[in-house]
């Protein structure tokens, strides 16, 4: 799997050779220029991103998914705000943060007239479990337990990006495999 993963990352830095800071504009974090990006390039990129495992507790489903991506990445923001020694990167943090967070509501907004009631409640739940990681964060009183936990934040899956915009624009097709976009699979590479 990590032969996988490290090829599919090769794949991907060859194909968005761009810096991972050029941003033309406010907005998710983009790892490369996607104005640019190609149909089979962001085919590429979601196979990948779907090989990859999950962590523990996140949601399989698009929906429940992008419910809980947006929870961990606004508690992280949360979170930021709460710093009292907050440094420029914090704070740049925390607004990129908040325009992601905006994203994955604008695609659960779009996407909820769609999604049967079972769905709608295992966003729900994945939210509030989401959210229930932050909390005892977000009531630590001492200032240097919350920094350090702010600074611990890795990010989110890269399925987060994918399942909002498969949401926003319906689609409903399974993502491709790691073998369909012509990358080895473990299977081969041992």
């Amino acid at each position: 799997m990590q032969k996988t993963a490290a090829a599919g990352l090769a794949v991907l830095l060859a194909l968005t050779a761009v810096p991972a800071f050029a941003q033309d504009q406010d907005g998710p974090i983009a790892t490369g220029n996607r104005a640019a990006e190609t149909a089979d390039a962001l085919r590429l990129r979601e196979a990948v991103a779907y090989a990859n495992p999950l962590p523990r507790g996140a949601p399989t489903q698009d929906y429940p998914l992008v419910a809980w991506c947006d929870a961990l990445v606004t508690g992280h923001a949360d979170l930021g705000e709460t710093l009292t020694d907050r440094t420029p990167e914090d704070t740049e943090l925390v607004r990129l943060g908040r325009l992601e967070a905006q994203d994955f509501r604008s695609a659960l907004a779009v996407a909820e007239p769609r999604q049967p009631a079972a769905v709608k409640t295992a966003a729900q739940q994945a939210a509030a479990a989401a959210k229930a990681q932050w909390a005892p964060l977000l009531a630590n009183q001492d200032p240097e337990v919350r920094s350090q936990a702010f600074g611990l934040f890795f990010g989110l899956p890269g399925r987060c990006e994918h399942a909002a915009r498969r949401i926003r624009e319906n689609i409903t097709t399974p993502p491709a495999t790691p073998a369909e976009v012509g990358l080895e699979t473990p299977a081969a590479s041992n």
